[in-house]
């Protein structure tokens, strides 16, 4: 590069460069070690510890790349971090490595759901549903997406509000207090979602349509 900056040795050393980031990436590659990385994912995220669990998921993933259920429990993290984006492009890839893992439709489902893009979620489920027609998961989330899909906003408002577990929710202070403050603070919300108890009634509201993280 020194003596010749020409076009083209410029484009061999890019494929020189390209060719050894692909076998570095190739000798990291080990799946028992990526088991290992999984297997501590599932533990923190059974502690509700989902940012850790990211963590090892991701490594996971570098150890095995082919593996969709690594995609799909990393999916599962990012929803319950409200990190749909992040969720959406994991489920993709797990659809992608294999078209017949129903729990990919499923969690997508699931967070277009948190999305409220009923439509899309419908379509998710629909998927689903074609690989297995007994599926409980994808059975209820379509049904929940059309009865949604359905109602105007304010019939699903309504419908949300007879739910005595979104009632409880609502009437608790701290709830309220954390509500308003992701009302004036939207980045507010991924602090809160680092509490499992938290996240888990902040995920409520959302499938409900309560509320909406954009």
């Amino acid at each position: 590069m020194s003596e010749h900056r020409t076009p083209e040795i410029k484009t061999s050393l890019s494929e020189v460069e390209a060719k050894i980031k692909e076998e570095e990436r190739m000798a990291y590659i080990n799946p028992e070690k990526a088991e290992e990385e999984k297997e501590q994912g599932n533990l923190f995220f059974k502690k509700g510890d989902y940012s850790t669990a990211v963590k090892h998921y991701t490594e996971a993933i570098k150890r095995n790349p082919d593996d969709p259920k690594l995609y799909s429990n990393r999916a599962a993290c990012y929803t319950k971090l409200a990190a749909f984006d992040l969720g959406l492009k994991d489920c993709d890839t797990c659809i992608k490595l294999d078209e017949k893992f129903i729990k990919g439709y499923i969690r997508k489902g699931k967070i277009l759901q948190g999305m409220q893009q009923q439509s899309k979620a419908q379509a998710a489920y629909q998927k689903a549903l074609e690989l297995d027609p007994n599926n409980a998961e994808a059975i209820e989330g379509y049904r929940q997406c059309s009865m949604n899909f359905q109602r105007n906003p304010q019939e699903v408002l309504k419908n949300a509000m007879s739910d005595p577990e979104i009632q409880q929710i609502l009437k608790d202070p701290a709830m309220r207090m954390i509500l308003e403050q992701m009302q004036n603070d939207p980045n507010a919300v991924k602090e809160h979602l680092q509490n499992p108890a938290i996240a888990d009634k902040i995920m409520k509201l959302l499938e409900s349509g309560i509320i909406q993280i954009h």
